[in-house]
């Protein structure tokens, strides 16, 4: 007889599984009401909040910028450009556009598109990035006209349920008419009527259908694609909302690349003040303030924006500039030749003064001027010599050579015989900045301008900067006066690059800190080689090509002007504070013979002077590892004579300095031709190095 034992002591683990199985299903209910409970209540919270469709608009206040010693710079006045003008003086291709870019479901969908939602949201995922919105025309209207630019699920919320209540009240024409005339185009212009004016000078109903579609491509980044900031950037974006039209059935394919080709006439923009203080830093501000808050919040909303610029060096730098001649003034009232001087404290990245331009134009050279350095780039490939093992007494012969059928020449015609490495920078001999570049390797420079902050090298393609003209500044796009002043701070920050920084801080009206910005430092460049390069730019200043920027202290720099006496920098640097001045022609027209070391150079030392007159005077900073001896200026090998009128004491890494003694005794400096006040520029490449390449240095 079988026992019925062992069943029973089964049944009740059995038991007990189901009960912990119900009591975890009771409690999921349980939190799960709680959580819906919880949602509802955020919902509803959230919908009672919002504003009514009649209720005040948030009250306009202008927004205030500090410079870093909190003295305010200026306000950024509330007052809107804004004509409105009625739906039917809208051109239909004008309505069409915004729709085909902005909302092509607008006259189906009921103020929320949930198809739109989610393709935006399958775009965004098969892009891997955020390239498609969801928010519908009305939705656009609701949180311009009645919400604030936060970020916040309660807002999405807001906006969505006053988008339904439009779409309640008002004709979609209505809508329509409201949101052309509420959005912004930049340059202060609010509305599809302002738009025209400040963009085309002529009225709304005026516009061609090539000027339609680049209105309606701005408001996505107003500041990034207006045509007076970047008219390449602008145009691209044209395209892209042509293309949607005949993606869409507004245009045929035909037309639209026949619009793409057109033309745009701009008005040519006269209205910024030459007097205003820091206008382009200003300006600089206030688009990435707009870029990340929106228009409203910057123009409306009484922001206090505590701003890097030191007010006493900005008015140093505008002091300065005065000291361009006017070769011409333009029909636009743009006098020519234009200059841009940027300041940039080298430990902080603080952008200390800006200067961008003559001061009545909306194009900041500062920032947005791309370049030919010429020889303000020799001190990447000196840094990537000494990276590579050579020292500031290596000694390079300066004497001909060819790469294929380019046979690179010194500014004065001349040869110099050997020199070290030293005197080459001094008197910035091209043949050995090529001979150099060719040894280590064009990547090698290129390289460490990166790292340093020049982001603007072209690396891939059939046009590219990795040849040797590099080496003398001919770059297939050039540089901004901005990064090559952050570049140049690396070496008076011993190694470390600081990012640029405008802003410190953003507090809303309520005394809310919105954002708070503190410096970015990387060590990019061996310490020892940025002190041994930077002592070696010293004697740029004290007996090189840029002796016009000798300001009594100890400060290094360097000269640059292309072989067309297109471009002409100083930039230079103390352990305090980096400049980098640039002047030339908006179209790239001749600068009548002046260099680097002329006007340039001046400036920087009227500039700098100025600017560090309260600043106590203090040397670079010699790291460790770093020793001293006695050499040759001939041959660069020890001499144990001090009497002897070729020596001098030069800086090695401990390990680097030469062994053997100089051979070549107490001879007389036979460099008739270097001359301290020589004005030395690149020599233009006559032919294609080893790229096949048009030569760089002949762009504008």
């Amino acid at each position: 007889m079988q026992s019925n034992q062992p069943e029973n002591g089964q049944k009740k683990p059995e038991r007990r599984l189901k009960n912990k199985y119900r009591n975890i299903f009771l409690a999921i209910i349980v939190l799960g009401i709680m959580a819906v409970g919880a949602g509802l209540g955020f919902l509803t919270a959230t919908v009672q909040t919002a504003p009514g469709l009649k209720g005040e608009i948030r009250p306009a206040a202008s927004s205030q910028i500090y410079d870093v010693h909190g003295k305010l710079i200026t306000n950024v006045h509330s007052v809107e450009n804004r004509v409105l003008v009625p739906i039917h003086k809208i051109p239909k291709d004008l309505q069409n556009a915004f729709i085909a870019a902005e909302d092509v479901r607008f006259y189906q969908h009921v103020g929320i598109d949930p198809r739109g939602i989610l393709r935006a949201i399958w775009s965004n995922i098969t892009n891997r990035e955020v390239s498609e919105g969801g928010s519908t025309i009305t939705q656009q209207l609701a949180k311009n006209a009645l919400l604030t630019q936060e970020r916040t699920l309660k807002r999405k919320i807001q906006e969505a349920v006053l988008a339904l209540q439009i779409e309640r009240q008002y004709s979609k024409t209505e809508i329509l008419e409201m949101y052309l005339n509420q959005i912004y185009f930049g340059q202060g212009a609010y509305g599809v009527q302002a738009a025209a004016q400040v963009y085309f000078g002529k009225n709304v109903e005026q516009l061609n259908l090539a000027e339609c579609a680049m209105l309606a491509g701005i408001p996505k980044s107003p500041n990034y694609y207006s045509p007076t900031n970047n008219l390449k950037v602008a145009k691209d974006r044209q395209a892209v909302v042509l293309d949607q039209m005949v993606k869409y059935g507004y245009l045929d394919a035909a037309t639209a690349v026949q619009v793409k080709n057109e033309k745009l006439i701009l008005v040519k923009n006269t209205g910024k003040s030459g007097s205003a203080v820091a206008s382009y830093f200003i300006d600089y501000v206030t688009q990435q303030l707009v870029a990340k808050y929106g228009a409203d919040a910057v123009y409306k909303e009484g922001l206090q924006i505590y701003t890097t610029l030191d007010l006493d060096m900005q008015n140093a730098a505008e002091q300065a500039m005065t000291n361009l001649p006017t070769y011409k003034t333009e029909s636009n009232g743009i006098k020519q030749p234009q200059g841009a001087l940027v300041a940039i404290d080298p430990h902080t990245g603080y952008i200390k003064a800006m200067v961008g331009g003559r001061g009545n134009d909306q194009f900041n050279r500062a920032v947005m001027a791309e370049r030919q350095p010429g020889s303000a780039f020799k001190p990447f490939v000196y840094l990537a010599a000494l990276e590579s093992g050579m020292t500031a007494a290596s000694v390079v012969d300066d004497s001909p050579i060819s790469f294929g059928s380019w046979s690179p020449g010194n500014y004065d015609g001349k040869f110099h015989g050997h020199m070290t490495l030293r005197n080459a920078l001094e008197d910035s001999i091209n043949v050995i900045a090529v001979k150099l570049a060719n040894q280590v390797g064009s990547d090698k420079p290129l390289y460490y301008a990166q790292q340093m902050g020049i982001s603007t090298l072209v690396l891939q393609g059939s046009v590219s900067d990795r040849n040797l003209a590099s080496a003398l500044g001919g770059l297939t796009r050039g540089v901004t006066p901005l990064e090559i002043a952050s570049a140049y701070g690396v070496l008076a920050n011993q190694g470390v690059r600081a990012e640029p920084i405008a802003i410190i801080k953003v507090v809303d009206r309520n005394g809310k800190i919105l954002e708070q910005n503190t410096s970015h430092s990387k060590a990019v460049v061996n310490e020892r080689s940025a002190f041994i390069l930077t002592d070696m730019m010293r004697g740029v200043i004290t007996s090189g090509t840029g002796a016009g920027a000798n300001i009594g202290r100890p400060s290094a720099g360097k000269t640059g002007t292309t072989s067309d006496y297109k471009d002409a920098w100083f930039v230079g640097f103390t352990p305090d504070l980096v400049a980098a001045v640039w002047m030339g022609n908006d179209s790239g027209g001749n600068l009548d013979g002046i260099t680097g070391g002329d006007l340039p150079a001046t400036i920087w030392r009227s500039f700098m002077s100025s600017a560090l007159s309260k600043t106590p005077a203090r040397d670079f900073t010699v790291p460790s590892g770093i020793v001293s001896v006695l050499i040759s200026s001939r041959d660069g090998l020890l001499v144990t004579d001090p009497k002897n009128k070729n020596a001098y004491s030069e800086y090695f890494v401990d390990g680097t300095q030469p062994t053997k003694l100089s051979t070549e005794g107490d001879k007389t400096n036979k460099k008739t031709d270097i001359n301290t006040n020589t004005k030395t520029q690149s020599t233009q490449p006559k032919t294609p190095t080893t790229t096949g390449k048009t030569d760089p240095a002949k762009k504008n």
